[in-house]
């Protein structure tokens, strides 16, 4: 099982070298976070640990070996009033096809409900990556909805969660 860790500042230097080291390797699958992401970490990054402290989204990352990051797990949006939110993650591509995604997110989903007091959970991705839908599929997520994303077809998954 890996280990989780809420995101903190001090995580700072590892966040930035995962994304810059595995840029090309996610824009692959998902949409590039462009030029302005890397140029304004630390604003961005201080701005991620605001929405925490507020409790609107819960950010996690995956330690790797040598002090790197091997994944980050984020649950954003969080809806209080029905107890729910959406999942997000990444797992740098030294780390893919081993099992990290499935074990992160389903360790994420336990922390979402022993921790948070989340009820249930939903995630997207684009029809066309399989190893995200095997994950979702592996980790609990039923298909939930079809739509486009970013001009492509996309589906919308969702899981209950069990309390603590």
């Amino acid at each position: 099982m890996p280990t989780l860790e809420r995101l903190r500042a001090d995580h700072a230097e590892a966040l930035l070298a995962f994304e810059r080291d595995n840029r090309a390797y996610f824009a692959r699958t998902v949409p590039d976070r462009g030029d302005a992401y890397f140029a304004h970490f630390a604003d961005r990054l201080r701005a991620l640990l605001a929405e925490q402290e507020q409790g609107s989204c819960h950010f996690h990352v995956v330690p790797g070996a040598g002090g790197g990051i091997a994944a980050r797990v984020n649950l954003v949006d969080v809806d209080p009033a029905d107890g729910s939110a959406e999942l997000g993650y990444r797992v740098a591509e030294r780390y893919a096809g081993r099992g990290l995604a499935t074990a992160a997110v389903r360790e994420v989903c336990r922390t979402a409900a022993g921790t948070y007091g989340l009820r249930a959970l939903t995630a997207v991705t684009h029809e066309d990556h399989q190893a995200s839908r095997r994950v979702l599929a592996r980790a609990g997520f039923a298909e939930a909805g079809r739509f486009l994303l970013d001009g492509r077809p996309a589906l919308r998954f969702r899981r209950a969660l069990e309390g603590p």
